[in-house]
């Protein structure tokens, strides 16, 4: 079993613990950049939209995993994202411009639903997040001299300083740059005063008030920073779609990104990542399960969002740290073997004496 002896205060905080992390993290990232040399143009493309999802599943986590907020309407950024951004490049905007006003115009969106719902919880909270779903769903359909409503809207080419990002390989790299950033921002955000304080009002608002923590202003802020790392994944997605429609951005698409954090393992960085990995795998797996199902429910529309929610019931039930949390497991196995118990995970109920008082 590898033991950390920690030397310094900074080994606390640092992104990664163990030299077997770092190494693993090394290896993963060469991979990446080296993709575009021996996979496939369609493979690379779905590798391209894979790195569009982290980005999402990322900013959900912020705000679901992170501070305890539940959304069911997390797609609405996305949307926004999509065609505020090809809005702006269609009137001329370079860009570098277009994504930093697309960024900030999601965020400051975020802010006032924050706002809105920084009064509420569980149930009520998730039923006010699908209502601004629906809405932004009902304003971009409508809105047909703005977004070409039901018939949809084409993305301008990408182009910046003058290059055109014509080739897949040349949009994957733009995309995998995106996902490093946001990723390497993430890490460090919870690092942070506001991270922390993030998860603080996750586990206890009342302790965290107790703090003279201002939970109504960290919950702002996260709706602000969560809607705009999702803004940023509604830039790249409209890209790599070339034509919106108001369809893309429904119920089924936030279902897809609530799936993708809590199958993946909610309160992890790593749990976007293996979250967005399934859910990129799943459509795939839904596609051959059809063949060996009778055709009566084969056939049936609602197949994949039941698929999904019996998915994340399924997690909730038997693995709530979701695929982070096994791989966790793993590691710890491997690591302590031939020592290993099974009882060193066994899920014991546990609660902050403040949150009786609710």
């Amino acid at each position: 079993m590898q033991t950390v002896f920690k030397t310094s205060y900074d080994q606390d905080i640092n992104l990664l613990t163990k030299t077997g992390e770092y190494i693993r993290v090394s290896i993963v990232i060469l991979m990446m950049l080296a993709a575009p040399l021996f996979v496939d143009v369609y493979y690379l493309g779905e590798l391209g939209l894979l790195l569009v999802y982290v980005i999402a599943g990322i900013g959900l986590m912020i705000l679901t995993g992170f501070t305890g907020q539940v959304s069911f309407g997390h797609a609405a950024f996305l949307g926004i994202g999509a065609y505020s951004h090809s809005i702006l490049m269609t009137a001329g905007l370079p860009f570098p411009v277009s994504v930093v006003l697309t960024v900030a115009l999601t965020g400051i969106i975020g802010m006032l639903l924050g706002r809105s719902a920084s009064k509420m919880h569980g149930f009520y909270l998730a039923v006010a997040t699908l209502a601004f779903l629906i809405i932004i769903e009902t304003i971009i359909g409508e809105w047909t001299d703005m977004t070409g409503g039901y018939a949809g809207y084409a993305v301008p080419e990408l182009e910046m300083f003058g290059f055109y990002f014509a080739e897949v390989w040349h949009q994957y790299y733009l995309y995998l740059g995106f996902a490093l950033f946001v990723i390497w921002g993430a890490a460090n955000l919870l690092r942070s005063p506001t991270g922390r304080s993030f998860l603080a009002v996750r586990d206890s608002e009342l302790s965290a008030r107790s703090l003279g923590i201002n939970v109504e202003w960290i919950k702002i802020q996260s709706f602000g920073i969560s809607a705009a790392i999702t803004g940023l994944a509604g830039v790249l997605l409209a890209h790599y779609l070339a034509y919106l429609s108001p369809e893309t951005f429904g119920v089924l698409e936030s279902l897809k990104l609530l799936l993708m954090i809590v199958v993946g393992g909610l309160g992890s960085i790593a749990g976007a990542i293996f979250g967005a990995i399934f859910v990129s795998l799943l459509p795939v797996a839904i596609s051959i399960l059809r063949d060996f199902l009778p055709g009566v429910v084969g056939e049936q529309a609602g197949l994949e969002p039941m698929l999904f929610g019996l998915i994340i019931v399924i997690f909730v039930i038997f693995e709530p740290e979701g695929i982070n949390g096994r791989w966790k497991k793993l590691l710890h196995f491997f690591e302590t073997f031939p020592y290993y118990r099974k009882s060193s995970f066994v899920r014991q109920k546990s609660y902050l004496k403040t949150e009786r008082m609710r």
